[in-house]
């Protein structure tokens, strides 16, 4: 934590005036981090690691639990999973998800305040992260959909040309019901993952998720690597990134809990990002191409990195005094090797896989999807809903419409967007966000956790205090709107307006001690706020814009 980074004071060096000994060092470290655990932000970050044991325990009978669960059986705790026990796991869940978001507002202030660094929050990410490790599926039962489609590689199946069903098995019994006939929607280089990982585990499902959630982890560390680079690039604070878009719950539970192979597409292509803004081109051309081979998503970037790798190239020439080639030639040579790169990193994954181009057809598959989370969606219900007294109008044949008209406002959208990319390298990075996006609201189908793919970008600009409520508000809402099981609870009153009253708290939360104005004294933590910030004085503040 602070520990990491504290410096040596002229007591610890020897006598002889040498560098101080590992053994003299030692009490230091500790101390900070003893001094961390005890300040505000310390307890806020143990009460999120408390969160996190929660969810654990509690998804042991509400999680996305196998359908039959032997090892529940021989340890004879069935009985979490029906009745009395289902409800007791359910309240267990919901508390360690309310205490982890309690926590990462506390910690959200304590950031605005200057309370916290950067070190500090890289640490509390894994203390949140361990207990997830160990957790069943949350929220969403994609994991096991992910394993059947590993082992149908496996068994010499194409997944492009068949869905899970083809291959019958203890795998098979778990996959949602609307995905069992439908192809996979993944790069090749994810199906290798997925082959890999149940070639070593077999059909063992508790012993494939685990794996799978470990292969997940490197997405996790670029994230922590990129994030603070991208907003040292687009003038944002480094801690304030860092804590909205790695230590949120709704990344961690979601993508960690849930077993998302959006953590390893955003954690490659926000490297990719930055390696790119960095004048290494090339290879973050290559690390973005990689991430397509996850989930074609993050090709969005590719376009907007021609962009800013034409801009290096002119500001180049113009240092050295040269004249920068046309647009037209300089557009030629960037956008050739990046499309080179991108065809040699697809070509080897897909050759590696033995498999062809199907998921691009497969994307399709989405459409299989229908919640409020999405544009077309809200509309389609809109306009049933408020013509039922005169036309009889069925859902299916509306939502065709309506998905087909954010299709082509998708399309304008993203040329525009790119478009007008061209002008900065902020210009680019904006384009990239607006084009995420679009993406999530405009596509036939949306869940909580594609909004991760945004919201690893935005972090990166100086947001306002007011945008970085907003977007505590919606993290919390996406958060609560689906049930551990992986149930939607958009279409239940009660839940949506408990999830809406959570939002709005920890939004105000943000800004405020005591929101609700339930304590006589509001001073406590207010106290602790020092007079000067950890962070550098040179690191902007990003208070008062308006990005």
């Amino acid at each position: 934590m602070s520990s990491i980074s504290s410096h040596s004071t002229s007591e610890d060096r020897s006598s002889d005036g040498g560098p101080p000994s590992s053994a003299s060092r030692r009490p230091s470290r500790l101390t900070a981090t003893g001094n961390f655990l005890r300040s505000p932000e310390g307890k806020a970050a143990l009460l999120g690691v408390v969160g996190a044991v929660c969810i654990v325990f509690g998804g042991f009978g509400a999680g996305s639990v196998r359908r039959r669960d032997p090892l529940l059986e021989e340890m004879h705790l069935s009985w979490l999973r029906f009745g009395h026990g289902f409800v007791l796991s359910t309240i267990i869940v919901w508390v360690g998800v309310l205490l982890m978001i309690t926590a990462w507002v506390r910690l959200g202030r304590a950031t605005l305040h200057g309370r916290t660094t950067v070190g500090e929050l890289r640490w509390i990410v894994p203390a949140w992260t361990a207990p997830l490790l160990l957790s069943v599926p949350m929220f969403s039962r994609d994991a096991y959909s992910y394993l059947a489609q590993g082992a149908l590689l496996r068994d010499g199946f194409d997944p492009y040309a068949v869905g899970p069903v083809a291959n019958p098995g203890v795998l098979l019994d778990n996959v949602s019901n609307v995905w069992t006939t439908t192809t996979a929607p993944y790069g090749p280089l994810f199906l290798l993952l997925g082959r890999g990982i149940t070639s070593l585990t077999g059909d063992n499902v508790i012993a494939g998720t685990m794996l799978l959630r470990l292969t997940m982890l490197p997405g996790l560390a670029l994230m922590m690597w990129a994030v603070p680079r991208l907003a040292k690039h687009l003038g944002g604070r480094a801690t304030t990134a860092v804590w909205l878009a790695v230590l949120n719950p709704l990344v961690l539970i979601h993508l960690i809990g849930g077993v998302h192979n959006e953590l390893l597409m955003v954690g490659l292509m926000t490297a990719g990002i930055v390696l790119t803004l960095e004048h290494r081109h090339v290879g973050g051309i290559a690390l973005v191409a990689i991430a397509v081979a996850i989930k074609a998503t993050a090709g969005l970037a590719l376009p907007f990195l021609v962009w800013i790798w034409m801009i290096h190239l002119r500001e180049k020439a113009r240092a050295e005094g040269r004249t920068p080639m046309s647009p037209g030639l300089a557009f030629i040579k960037t956008a050739g090797i990046g499309a080179a790169v991108f065809v040699a990193v697809f070509a080897v994954a897909s050759v590696i896989a033995g498999v062809g181009i199907g998921w691009l057809t497969a994307l399709s598959g989405s459409a299989k999807i229908i919640n409020w989370l999405s544009l077309p969606t809200i509309l389609a219900h809109l306009v049933t809903v408020s013509t039922s007294w005169f036309l009889d109008l069925r859902l299916g044949p509306v939502l065709d419409v309506t998905r087909l008209l954010c299709a082509i406002a998708l399309v304008v959208v993203l040329a525009a967007a790119w478009w007008l990319g061209r002008r900065s390298e902020r210009d680019a990075v904006k384009g990239i966000l607006i084009a995420l996006v679009a993406t999530v609201v405009l596509s036939p189908a949306a869940l909580p956790w594609y909004y991760s793919w945004p919201l690893a970008i935005a972090a990166g600009f100086a947001l306002s205090r007011t945008t970085l409520m907003i977007l505590t508000g919606l993290s919390t809402w996406l958060m609560l709107v689906f049930q551990p099981d992986g149930s939607i609870g958009l279409y239940t009153f009660g839940h949506v307006a408990l999830a809406i009253f959570a939002a709005v708290v920890a939004a105000l939360a943000l800004t405020r001690v005591d929101p609700l104005r339930l304590r006589s004294d509001r001073s406590r933590e207010h106290r602790a706020v020092p007079n000067a910030p950890k962070t550098p004085a040179t690191e902007p503040t990003g208070d008062e814009s308006t990005s």
